[in-house]
């Protein structure tokens, strides 16, 4: 039985892995921000699935100090860790990069930069010192170069996320370890939405984009996570979307009407 632990797994991508890796029969660890949300999806995941195999830490990926017990608290409970996945990650508000505060851009780099940071030699560290274990990096709009208006913080730290990668695999090269990333595509969740909550307008003119190229949660986590079980490479890059799915949604948009939201 597989033993995976997930940072940012209280809601959208994160928590559909969790319940994906549940239902293949693996023991979970999620975790969160807060208490009161690790125990609300605890509550929610042990109503479907053996108590035994769901497991909870409340976690900031900020604080270092946080991410060493999440991974001592899931070695205790489970006795091994088979795959770790850096997960947690904020967008920020989407504006220009000169409206943002100091306080708003420290907390979108050191939860998408140092949190992985942190989270990879923490993994690292615990794995090699058990013999074996998998380490997935969660990428996103901007690993590939891409721009976007009003998210280029956002898109820079997944840049810089996606170089961490590459160079992770080089360090692990010749160790029992894989390291890989995750590249899940545009996925309908509260992160995607949320940055047009103040702008219901713009967002009922992007829906029409979003329904060709979104996808929702519980369609793309079952496929990422058996790509995850099956994997035994390092340096695979999972992505959910290919360039050729990716166009063909476009040339079959006028005949497929797709309501994702």
């Amino acid at each position: 039985m597989k033993s995976i632990v997930i940072t940012g797994s209280t809601r959208g991508i994160g928590y559909g892995m969790a319940e994906s890796f549940l239902a293949r029969n693996c023991e979970v660890m999620v975790s969160g921000r807060t208490l009161d949300s690790v125990e609300a999806v605890l509550a929610q995941l042990r109503s479907s699935y053996p108590k035994d195999r769901v497991a909870g830490h409340p976690c900031d990926v900020k604080d270092p100090d946080q991410i060493k017990t999440l991974w001592d608290e899931a070695a205790s409970r489970f006795g091994k860790i088979d795959v770790w996945i850096n997960n947690a990650g904020i967008s920020g508000p989407q504006k220009n990069i000169w409206g943002l505060s100091s306080a708003q851009v420290k907390d979108v780099v050191d939860t998408n930069i140092s949190g992985v940071i942190y989270g990879s030699q923490i993994a690292v560290k615990g794995m090699l010192d058990q013999g074996h274990g998998s380490i997935y990096n969660m990428e996103g709009m901007g690993s590939d170069g891409r721009m976007h208006g009003g998210l280029i913080l956002y898109g820079m730290t997944k840049y810089a996320l996606s170089y961490f990668s590459k160079g992770l695999v080089e360090e692990t090269e010749g160790t029992p370890l894989v390291v890989g990333t995750i590249r899940p595509g545009m996925v309908a969740t509260s992160f995607l939405t949320d940055q047009f909550k103040d702008r219901p307008e713009e967002f009922e003119k992007a829906k029409r984009i979003f329904n060709i190229i979104a996808n929702r949660v519980e369609d793309v986590t079952p496929w990422i996570v058996d790509k995850i079980l099956e994997n035994e490479k390092t340096g695979e890059c999972i992505s959910y979307m290919s360039r050729g799915k990716f166009m063909m949604r476009f040339l079959t948009a006028p005949f497929s009407k797709r309501d994702i939201f």
